[in-house]
């Protein structure tokens, strides 16, 4: 039975670049379809500079966005600044456009808690970083909740991996958003592969988006590579759960082209031919491709672009880097909204210790 369930895919542009039929009116926009070009290349070039950064061990672990801009960037670009993201640990595109700041995702990734603390106004209610595998998406269903009841036109949206769409806690969260009729849109990511686990010995549904069906909601597939698809879809979910008609999950076919995160060897468990093959439908030269042939994308164009990106980056990682050390105290700070007296006596216990610390280094004497 379940073969026979229609799951729509959808899919606007070919590897090459090339309108695999009619367009969406909103594909008229030039100035949209070169903003959301820009900002996957600064995506990428600030996805590479992390990765050598934590090369280096200026940073901790880091999970890149190789070869799944294009998820990031639409859903960014359609979110509105009233709208609440709750991101998983993936979402470094969606993150830059929400007006997080490029230091503020390294201080997160350094383990510097000010990395959480969004300058941006319009970041100030989105969630952090989540990398505890689909808990997220439970956290999303609490903030729609509160949004229903509050009324208006707001709406959650939150992402996840394909491995998470095996977690309890994304069962569990469709199961309550289908009920409920939450204003809420799940965005999967299905890049291939979770950590080592590909896709299908995973979960033996022929799509992730039929789970959405089984909760009493919509589910779609798009291709994940292809900007002008995401954005189509995902416009298509917000704007239905603005209107009160509830939620929509939207699966992005794409693929990770980088490894899962830099503590990680994707060459242990997976082909090198495969990986090349991927590259073939990767989104930026795809959407290049696609603005090139319009006329809206030339070689002088993308230099300019590439110099641009790479200032904006190297100023970031200077602002992180003169960011200096977080306070000692800050490891306690964030654990609870109201603190345990337990906790309290705790940190003064730390700061006397960092205290007698300090004022042993500048003694010249020994030091615990």
């Amino acid at each position: 039975m379940h073969d026979k369930l229609a799951i729509p895919y959808t899919r606007y542009l070919a590897p090459d670049g090339r309108p695999l039929g009619d367009l969406p009116a909103w594909a008229d926009d030039a100035e949209l379809l070169v903003r959301l070009y820009r900002q996957m290349v600064l995506t990428r070039l600030f996805d590479q500079k992390a990765v050598a950064l934590q090369r280096t061990g200026r940073i901790g672990t880091y999970a890149p966005t190789l070869g799944q801009e294009a998820i990031g960037v639409a859903v960014g670009a359609l979110l509105r600044p009233e709208d609440v993201l709750v991101p998983y640990y993936r979402d470094t595109a969606v993150q830059l456009m929400r007006g997080v700041r490029m230091e503020e995702i390294l201080l997160y990734w350094g383990g510097d808690e000010r990395g959480s603390a969004y300058v941006d106004p319009a970041a100030a209610e989105d969630f952090p970083i989540c990398v505890p595998i689909a808990t997220q998406a439970l956290h999303a269903c609490g903030v729609a909740s509160a949004l229903k009841i509050r009324g208006g036109h707001r709406v959650a949206l939150t992402t996840c991996g394909d491995g998470a769409t095996s977690k309890g806690d994304f069962l569990e969260a469709l199961n309550v958003a289908g009920v409920w009729q939450l204003p809420v849109v799940f965005v999967v990511n299905n890049n291939q592969w979770a950590i080592s686990v590909p896709r299908r010995i995973q979960c033996g549904a022929p799509t992730l988006a039929q789970k959405a069906v089984g909760a009493g909601f919509p589910g779609e597939q798009v291709d994940g590579n292809d900007v002008l698809a995401v954005y189509d879809r995902v416009r298509a979910a917000l704007e239905r759960a603005r209107q009160g008609k509830g939620p929509m999950l939207v699966e992005c076919i794409s693929y990770r082209l980088g490894d899962h995160t830099t503590a990680d060897d994707a060459t242990r468990y997976r082909s090198a031919e495969e990986v090349k093959q991927a590259w073939q439908e990767e989104p930026l030269k795809r959407l290049q491709s696609f603005l090139a042939a319009r006329g809206l994308w030339d070689e002088r164009r993308e230099q300019q672009l590439l110099a641009d990106c790479q200032a904006q980056v190297q100023q970031a990682v200077e602002a992180f880097e003169a960011a200096g050390q977080q306070p000692v105290e800050a490891i306690l700070d964030y654990v609870y909204a109201r603190w345990p007296v337990a906790l309290a006596e705790q940190r003064e216990m730390l700061l006397e210790r960092v205290a007698r610390r300090e004022a042993s280094l500048q003694g010249g004497g020994s030091h615990e």
